[in-house]
């Protein structure tokens, strides 16, 4: 017995028509009359009685009608409860400028569509500066690229973060058109950029010091002409011919044009990726509403990378609760 044949059976008595009441439910007449004989089927008894007029309940019909009508206020007021009671609160999620060009469109219209009575409150800075306000419980959840890893008060208070791999981001060099003389290559290692003119954001942050390792790695003393932690205008000087700059993809999904005015090539060195974790409080710490936010975002992440919207990110082997000191992490 289903919920919709107890609607069509009290919505029959109160027409007293079961042509009337299929062209009030939107039903064909004859598959209206075939759930009335499905339910007269299941109860062994005769629920209407069929006369010139219409149908008239019979007495077991009249019955069922009484509680027929109790069931269905019944399932109402569930229904009622539940929408009232569904997820609701603030939820503060911060996000590199970045990783912000690309995830925080899809995930502002995911929240919206699945918890929309949940309030996003979203903020953009760098990697270094989310990581503090983690600490300072002033987020509920990031995405970083710099996880503390020594000692001190900042991972202690970091072994009590979730942390899940996102995703891996290839790194690229990234020039203006008009500053190439020639066709420049498709890749190249980070061996080869030691005359390079780079502009970079500065040491304290995510990227900076995952780029300086790797050019340890690679015994280049890089040529850096200008230090930038605004992502906006180091891409105008990138793009205005001042210099070249090591990024993301991310870093151009907000630019107009950046295919037709900017060259973008890979650095195919093994351990030149950003690692990009989504941090979190710990689960005793976050709401309800934050807990279905941070799926909701690994949601969004992998649907990116996967339908090829974020390019040159790949996706993290998954873990849940990775320890800060991981050996695995990049930058």
């Amino acid at each position: 017995m289903e919920l919709r044949q107890l609607r069509y059976f009290v919505r029959v008595v109160e027409m007293g028509s079961i042509s009337r009441a299929a062209l009030d439910l939107n039903l064909v007449q004859s598959a209206l009359s075939q759930q009335i004989t499905r339910l007269e089927g299941e109860l062994s008894t005769r629920l209407l009685q069929r006369t010139p007029q219409g149908v008239t309940p019979t007495e077991a019909g009249v019955a069922f009608f009484r509680e027929a009508q109790l069931t269905l206020r019944h399932a109402e007021q569930a229904i009622r409860a539940a929408q009232q009671a569904r997820l609701s609160g603030t939820v503060s999620v911060g996000l590199a400028p970045t990783t912000a060009a690309v995830l925080g469109l899809p995930l502002m219209q995911a929240m919206r569509e699945r918890y929309p009575d949940v309030r996003l409150h979203m903020v953009e800075s760098l990697s270094g500066h989310l990581s503090a306000m983690l600490n300072a419980r002033q987020l509920d959840l990031a995405v970083l690229f710099d996880l503390p890893m020594a000692g001190g008060q900042s991972l202690q208070a970091a072994r009590r973060w979730s942390v899940l791999p996102l995703i891996e981001e290839d790194i690229f060099l990234i020039s203006a058109r008009l500053t190439r003389a020639k066709k420049f290559p498709q890749s190249l290692r980070m061996s080869q950029l030691c005359d390079e003119p780079l502009i970079l954001p500065t040491g304290p942050h995510g990227l900076r010091s995952g780029l300086n390792a790797a050019f340890s790695r690679a015994k280049v003393d890089p040529r850096v002409i200008m230090e930038m932690d605004s992502l906006a205008m180091l891409m105008d000087a990138v793009s205005a011919g001042l210099g070249s700059t090591l990024q993301p993809w991310a870093a151009v999904a907000r630019m107009q044009g950046a295919t037709e005015s900017l060259c973008m090539t890979r650095i195919t060195d093994d351990q030149v990726k950003r690692v990009n974790f989504l941090c979190g409080l710990s689960d005793d710490e976050l709401s309800p509403a934050a807990l279905a936010t941070r799926v909701v975002m690994a949601d969004c992440v992998r649907s990116l990378v996967r339908s090829g919207v974020w390019l040159g990110a790949s996706l993290s082997v998954p873990a849940s609760n990775m320890e800060m000191g991981h050996s695995s992490i990049k930058f």
